[in-house]
This record gives structure tokens, C-alpha cells and sequence, in this order.
């Protein structure tokens, strides 16, 4: 298992490799801003998707090291949102001609789908802060409670995908669909945990 953890980095890594190779050697499409936002923004949700894939599959098949590449899957789905937030506001100040947020705050008030978006990556930030051993430590029982923000920020996501595209078919009905599925799950293991315990 000593090389597992590079390989998943390394896989983990290739999307932003590829995307940084087709940029370079002018395959991305008549629209690159666009095309790198979407990408960017895709390769966040499919991790915040596997983040919360990791537990089901642990607990019904038994393969509990998979839990060791949760935290490093979930840093990279922080990381895509991170440039995929990047690229867009850098693209709106541009457009506005301005170094303030003000025309990205008007943005996420007027438009829905961006303040989903939005909403997903604030749900995200705490959870990648105190993703460290020492934070661990530090909160005890508190950071598995706090970490249960993942699930607000995968279904904000999702809801940022389906709004984006304006077409409820396709991906992004798949990508919601898949994470109310996971949400599901996860909540008649809750319902079911809580009635073992009740006297």
C-alpha cells in the first residue's frame, strides 16, 4: 500500500494536467475562459461526489482502507472549486473592468445558480482548513460534526450544476441524482444507528 497514496494523488492530479496541457497546446475550445470554468468546476463535483462515495463503499463492501484516501480526495475537490471560483471571478472583474468584488457580491445575489455555487465552496473552506491532523486533534468528536458540511456542499453543487445548464437532462440530472442517492443512504444509516441505541 506504500504507493497507493501517489497514485491516487497522481490520478487525482491529472485532470488539472491535462487541463494546464490542452491549454498550452491550444486544444480547449472557441471559448477557453468557459471551457477551463467548466472543467474546473465538473472536476469539483465528481470529487466531492467520490468524497461522499468513499463510506457507502466502504461499509458494503467491506473495504475499509479506502477511508485513508478520503481526506486527499476531498482536498482535491477543494482544490478544483478553488480555480474554478478563481477563474470566475478573475473573468467578471475583467468584464467589469474593476479590481473589487462588488460586481461578483451583485452576482451572487442576482443570479441563483451562482449563489449556489458559492454556497458550496463556504460550506467547503472549513472543511479544508481543518483538515489536518492538528485540527483533528484539536476539535475531537467536533470535527466529524463539522465535517458533515460536505453534505450541504455537494448538494449546493449539484444544484449550481443543474441551474448552470438550465436543462434538466443529461449530467447534471445524473450528478444530482447520484448525490441525493448518497444523502439518502447516509440517512437511513443515521435513522437506523439511532434506533440500535434507543432504549
Amino acid at each position: 500500500m506504500v504507493l497507493s497514496k501517489p497514485l491516487v494523488f497522481a490520478a487525482c492530479l491529472a485532470p488539472f494536467a491535462w487541463l494546464v496541457f490542452r491549454a498550452f497546446t491550444g486544444r480547449l475550445t472557441a471559448n477557453p475562459i468557459e471551457d477551463i470554468t467548466l472543467t474546473t468546476g465538473l472536476w469539483a463535483l465528481r470529487f466531492l461526489v467520490i468524497t461522499l462515495a468513499i463510506t457507502p463503499l466502504r461499509r458494503i463492501t467491506g473495504w475499509n482502507r479506502l477511508i485513508q484516501y478520503r481526506r486527499m480526495v476531498g482536498l482535491f475537490a477543494f482544490f478544483y472549486a478553488s480555480l474554478h471560483l478563481a477563474i470566475y471571478v478573475t473573468d467578471v472583474m475583467a468584464v467589469e473592468g474593476t479590481f473589487t468584488f462588488a460586481p461578483v457580491a451583485a452576482d451572487v445575489v442576482k443570479r441563483p445558480f451562482i449563489t449556489a455555487g458559492m454556497v458550496a465552496f463556504v460550506a467547503m473552506l472549513p472543511l479544508a482548513v481543518t483538515s489536518t491532523r492538528g485540527w483533528i486533534r484539536r476539535l475531537g468528536r467536533r470535527w466529524q460534526r463539522l465535517h458533515r458540511l460536505v453534505y450541504l456542499s455537494a448538494a449546493a453543487a449539484a444544484l449550481h450544476y443543474l441551474w448552470k445548464v438550465k436543462v434538466m437532462i443529461g449530467s447534471p440530472v445524473y450528478y444530482a441524482a447520484i448525490v441525493v442517492a448518497l444523502l439518502a443512504l447516509r440517512a437511513v444509516w443515521a435513522l437506523r444507528s439511532r434506533r440500535l441505541r434507543l432504549p
